[in-house]
């Protein structure tokens, strides 16, 4: 993975500083090396930050065609590559290396936008098309790869993080209405917290010529429709099929030209790829495990037992309440997102104690709650779903004006993590400044997530929990999941995080299965426990799902994170917020008083909210 920034000014000459600016602003990403190519017009440059993974010797970007004609930026890995290789060079292209990123260079040559079809893995990209003079940007099927754009001054700007585009000179200024809305329902797929700064949604690209800028997609999940006749097989054939896809998936990543190693919870997902990992590794898999100092939120013992079943080099990292404080402000301005936990913290610091033993690729266990329902709120889905109305509109009240009536009206029903979101949402709103929600109070929060949804293309029709699935995979999956536990604390130390649950083949294979080999009765992602029984300890086949959490920052009174809380949250920097009403969440932190865990567990995500929004605000000097 790489860190990449395309400048594109079709009416005058791209500023080279600018363009050297926001390639610098990504050095964590690409620590290998920085390369930049400007158009001999002038109005178009390319800057990449490498992470050398694949072909450590030739692999520099930005790469260009045989003529020069075009030249690609990736950030990304390509599988299954090498297959690839020969077939363009059996068709006449000469490669000038042996990367992975150069396929897609050439598929884009032969095939334009529809070379998207032929990659496999988690990827951003940017092409400059000098021969048709357009610059074509798209991002991987699920939001694994960030990318950003911006216009401003008549230049159109992208870049793999946010901070890149600020030091590019794009104007750093929040977005009231993307606030309002990640309070809410965790963002929406195109714009960002930051105003005037947007992302490719996944699995979607963007063309721009002189003259226009269009977004298209180009895959989505396409769920069948519940009417749909699915065949009769028996649950045995279902494990198999998946067990194959998913073991190849687990193989193809570990192909890398530098050590690999997994990260290891007490979960089924991450114990699913170290036990399979561990068949395709030429030597003893390493895996690394967070160790929590309170033992309820710590899942070592399962996963040192787990490591030991597959033959694992077991790598425990101790994180203590106060380390998460003491890293707390660079792991958010980091992640650019709003935290309502410090576990993307904790990811932070593994990541770090990965890149401090040697590594830079990680297997990791992100996308299976998200593709086979493992969350507690999709098992409510499930079971309530036989008692819907087919009717979608047979259960609505006339005129009804509840903050979810909505989802309701355009779903039929209100998915459990909407709900759940709804009422976290609720005492979010309690400490923003009254002018702010007095600005919003007409606006339906739904309305933004679901205008941005093809509901009729992908949602009509569908089984409740894959309406579910959709929804959550859209917003929460891309916008923070991906974000926050995934590539921008990888990142942050250079590690390269790959996601052998994303693959789009394994995907694709699960959507055709039948729902209830994602939850069985009450046995939930039923598939995978079924498919990797042999390579688990019977611990982790019959667990049941633990959400990654960290604990709570103000969980010790008399700690440095809740020190750092109540520090910040009644200092200048939140006063500088015009969003926030600061003597709202004076009370609020009033009334944690010592002894109280359950409030302060329950209040958690509201004050990490501020104070994650505060240092944004101070690390970005943005402005409202």
């Amino acid at each position: 993975m790489c860190g990449i920034v395309a400048i594109f000014s079709p009416a005058a000459p791209i500023s080279r500083v600018a363009l050297e600016n926001a390639t610098k602003a990504l050095r964590h990403r690409g620590p290998d090396g920085q390369r930049y190519w400007v158009s001999p017009d002038g109005q178009v440059g390319l800057g990449h930050a490498r992470l050398s993974i694949i072909d450590l010797t030739t692999g520099d970007q930005p790469i260009p065609n045989e003529d020069g004609s075009r030249q690609i930026i990736v950030n990304g890995e390509f599988y299954d590559y090498e297959c690839i290789q020969k077939e363009l060079e059996q068709a006449g292209h000469h490669l000038k290396t042996r990367s992975d990123s150069e396929i897609a260079l050439h598929l884009y040559e032969d095939l334009g936008a529809h070379c998207l079809n032929r990659l496999r893995g988690e990827f951003a990209i940017v092409i400059w098309d000098g021969v048709n003079r357009t610059l074509f940007a798209a991002r991987d099927r699920f939001g694994i790869k960030p990318l950003f754009y911006a216009l401003h001054d008549g230049a159109l700007y992208f870049a793999s993080e946010v901070k890149a585009l600020f030091a590019a000179g794009v104007p750093a200024r929040w977005n009231p209405q993307s606030l309002y809305d990640v309070a809410n329902f965790s963002g929406h797929q195109t714009r960002t917290l930051f105003d005037g700064v947007f992302q490719i949604p996944p699995g979607h690209y963007l063309v721009a010529t002189d003259k226009r800028i269009q977004l298209s997609r180009y895959w989505d999940f396409d769920y069948p429709r519940a009417t749909d006749h699915v065949p009769e097989r028996s649950d045995a054939e279902y494990a198999e099929e998946f067990r194959y896809v998913f073991e190849e998936s687990v193989r193809m990543r570990l192909r890398a030209d530098v050590p690999v190693g997994c990260y290891l919870s007490g979960g089924i997902d991450s114990c699913a790829i170290v036990g399979l990992a561990a068949r395709h590794h030429s030597q003893a898999i390493r895996a690394f495990t967070l160790r929590f100092d309170r033992p309820e939120y710590d899942e070592g013992e399962v996963a040192k037992e787990m490591a030991a079943r597959a033959g694992a080099e077991f790598y425990p990292i101790p994180v203590r309440l106060d380390d998460l404080a003491d890293n707390f402000c660079d792991a958010t301005s980091q992640s650019e997102v709003l935290c309502v936990n410090a576990h993307g913290v904790a990811k932070y610091l593994l990541s770090r104690a990965v890149r401090d033993a040697g590594y830079k690729v990680v297997l990791t266990g992100e996308g299976s709650d998200e593709i086979m329902g493992g969350y507690l709120h999709f098992g409510r889905d499930m079971m309530l779903s036989n008692q819907l109305s087919p009717t979608p509109f047979a259960s609505l009240p006339a005129n009804g004006k509840g903050p979810l009536e909505g989802v309701k009206r355009v779903l039929g029903f209100v998915p459990s993590w909407i709900q759940t979101a709804g009422a976290q949402s609720a005492k979010v709103r309690g400490i923003f400044a009254d002018s702010f929600l007095q600005e919003f109070k007409e606006r339906e929060a739904s309305r933004s997530l679901l205008n941005d949804i093809d509901v009729a293309g992908q949602i009509t029709g569908r089984h409740p929990l894959n309406q579910s699935l959709y929804l959550w995979s859209k917003t929460v999956l891309p916008n923070y999941l991906l974000t926050n536990l995934g590539d921008r604390m990888e990142m942050a130390h250079s590690i390269e995080g790959r996601v052998p649950f994303l693959d789009h083949r394994l995907v694709e294979l699960i959507r055709s299965q039948p729902v209830t080999q994602k939850i069985h009765g009450s046995t939930q992602k039923y598939v995978l426990r079924e498919a990797v029984r042999d390579v688990v300890t019977d611990t982790v086949y019959r667990r049941p799902k633990h959400v990654f959490q960290s604990p709570p920052a103000t969980l010790d009174p008399n700690g440095k994170f809740n020190t750092l809380v109540q520090d910040v949250l009644r200092g200048p920097i939140l006063r500088s917020i015009p969003l926030f009403d600061q003597q709202k969440v004076v009370t609020l932190l009033d009334s944690l008083h010592a002894g109280q865990e359950g409030l302060r567990v329950a209040n958690d995500h509201v004050l990490l909210i501020a104070l994650s929004a505060c240092v944004l605000q101070q690390r970005f000097q943005l402005s409202a």
